[in-house]
C-alpha cells in the first residue's frame, strides 16, 4: 500500500464501506484493483491486478492462500463482530450463529433489550475459595517441605 495515494485509499475504503458484500461483482473488482495494489490475502481474485500480471505462481499461491483460509472455517461463512449485531445499519451479510434477523417493530425492539438484561451474569462458575485456598495450602506446603535443601543454613 506504499505506492498508493491517500485520495485511492479513500475511494477504495469509500467502495467498500457503501457496498459491502461477500461477493463483489466484477466492476467492484475491477475498481478496487486500480486503487491499491493486489495481496494476497485478499478474496479478490487478482485477475485483474496489474502488480503481478507475469508471475503464474501468483494464482497458484492466492488460490492454495483461500483455500487454506476456507478450510480453518471448515467451510462455514466468515463472521465478524457486526455479525453479532442484528441491529446495525446496514445490516450485518451473515448473522453469527444462535442469533436471529432483527424485528423493527415497538414490540420487537422490547422483546431483544428484555432478553438482553435477563441474560445470566458473566461470572466464574468456581467455588469462591479455591482461589484462597491453593496459594494458601501452597506456601504451607513450603514450610513443611524445604525445596532447596543445599541452600539450608
Amino acid at each position: 500500500m506504499e505506492d498508493t495515494t491517500w485520495e485511492q485509499k479513500f475511494h477504495a475504503l469509500t467502495h467498500i464501506l457503501t457496498s459491502p458484500t461477500t461477493n463483489p461483482s466484477l466492476h467492484s473488482q475491477y475498481m478496487i484493483s486500480n486503487q491499491i495494489p493486489c495481496y494476497l490475502n485478499w478474496d479478490y481474485p487478482p485477475l485483474l491486478c496489474t502488480k503481478y500480471k507475469y508471475q503464474p505462481t501468483f494464482f497458484l499461491r492466492w488460490e492454495f492462500s483461500l483455500f487454506l483460509k476456507r478450510v480453518s472455517r471448515f467451510g462455514l461463512p466468515a463472521t465478524s463482530w457486526r455479525s453479532k449485531c442484528p441491529y446495525y445499519q446496514p445490516p450485518p451479510l451473515v448473522l453469527a450463529k444462535g442469533l436471529e434477523e432483527a424485528k423493527w417493530d415497538d414490540e420487537g425492539k422490547r422483546q431483544y433489550v428484555r432478553k438482553r438484561l435477563h441474560r445470566k451474569r458473566i461470572e466464574s462458575e468456581v467455588n469462591p475459595w479455591i482461589p484462597v485456598l491453593i496459594p494458601n495450602l501452597f506456601l504451607f506446603s513450603l514450610l513443611l517441605w524445604n525445596p532447596f535443601p543445599e541452600y539450608d543454613s
